[in-house]
C-alpha cells in the first residue's frame, strides 16, 4: 500500500489567507515562512496556486517558492482569467496570453515541480463545438505540460466530453461542490495519467455569493471517508493523484486536507 501512498498528494487550493493566522499558522510565525511551516510541519507536499486566475506573478515569485520547497514538493497552477474566462467566450486564442502565462512557471518547469496545469471554465462554458475546439487549441499552446480540466456546467457530464478529453490528452477535473441542479457533481472519471480531486465544500448558497460564504463549509471526517474508495478506484488508472481543498475559509481547507491525510493512512 506504500505504493499508493506515494501515489497520492494532498493539499489546499492556496496557503496564504489573512483568516489562516491563529487557525493555521501560529500567531507568531511570519508570513513569509508559512509555505515552510505548510510542508514541514503540517507535512503537504503539493500546492494548488490559485492567485494566478487574478494575476500573473514574475517568474522570481515561483523561484522564491521552489527554493522554499524540499526536492519532492509539486505545484499545481491555476490558469489565467483571460485564458479561461475571457478569451473563452470568444473562442480566440491569443498567444501573447499564452506566452505571458508559460513565461511565468518556467521556475516549477526547471526544477520539475510543476504537476500541472489546471483550467476551470465558468458556468457559461457550455458543450458548444466552439468550446471543444478551444480546448484543442489550450493544450496545443502549452504543449507537454499536464493540463486539467475543471468545468462547472452539468451539460458536459456525459461520454463524450470524457471520450474527447482521452483523446486529447486533457485531465479531468473530479469535484465536489453544492448539489445544486446545474452544477458538476461528484463523478470520479480518470482520463490522463493525472488524477485531479478538487474539493468546494458544500454551501447551498453557491450562486452570487462572496467567497467568504461560497467556500464557508467544513467536511465531517463521515463526509470524507465517502471518497475513499473513489480516490483508491482513480489511483489505480493513474500515475499520480492530486487532491486539493478549496473550502479556504477559516482554514478548513487546511483542517480537512489533514483529516484525509490521516483517514487515507488509516485505510491502506
Amino acid at each position: 500500500m506504500d505504493d499508493f501512498l506515494n501515489k497520492v498528494k494532498i493539499g489546499t487550493s492556496g496557503f496564504s489567507f489573512d483568516d489562516w493566522k491563529d487557525t493555521v499558522y501560529p500567531s507568531h510565525l511570519k508570513r513569509k515562512d508559512w509555505l515552510k511551516y505548510y510542508e514541514e510541519v503540517l507535512g503537504f507536499k503539493t500546492l494548488e496556486i490559485n492567485f494566478t486566475y487574478y494575476t500573473i506573478p514574475s517568474p522570481k515569485s515561483f523561484s522564491a517558492m521552489c527554493n522554499k520547497t524540499s526536492r519532492v514538493f509539486e505545484f499545481s497552477v491555476k490558469a489565467h482569467r483571460s485564458i479561461t474566462h475571457e478569451v473563452a467566450s470568444k473562442n480566440d486564442v491569443k498567444p501573447e496570453i499564452f506566452e505571458k502565462f508559460l513565461s511565468t512557471l518556467q521556475p516549477f518547469i526547471e526544477h520539475g515541480k510543476l504537476s500541472c496545469v489546471l483550467a476551470q471554465f465558468p458556468y457559461s462554458f457550455t458543450p458548444a463545438p466552439q468550446n471543444y475546439d478551444y480546448l484543442k487549441k489550450f493544450k496545443e499552446s502549452i504543449g507537454d505540460i499536464p493540463l486539467t480540466i475543471e468545468f462547472r456546467n452539468r451539460l458536459w457530464l456525459k461520454e463524450e466530453t470524457f471520450h474527447f478529453l482521452k483523446e486529447n490528452l486533457l485531465g479531468y477535473c473530479i469535484v465536489d461542490e453544492p448539489k445544486l441542479s446545474k452544477l458538476m457533481p461528484f463523478h470520479p472519471y480518470a482520463t490522463s495519467e493525472v488524477g485531479y480531486f478538487r474539493y468546494h465544500g458544500r454551501n447551498v448558497h453557491w450562486f452570487n455569493s462572496p467567497s467568504a460564504i461560497r467556500y464557508n463549509y467544513l467536511y465531517s471526517e463521515e463526509e470524507l471517508k465517502s471518497f475513499l474508495p473513489s480516490i483508491k478506484m482513480i489511483a489505480s488508472k493513474t500515475q499520480k493523484v492530486l487532491i486539493f481543498f478549496n473550502n479556504c475559509h477559516g482554514g478548513s481547507a487546511a483542517k480537512n486536507a489533514l483529516m484525509m491525510t490521516k483517514l487515507l493512512k488509516e485505510s491502506t
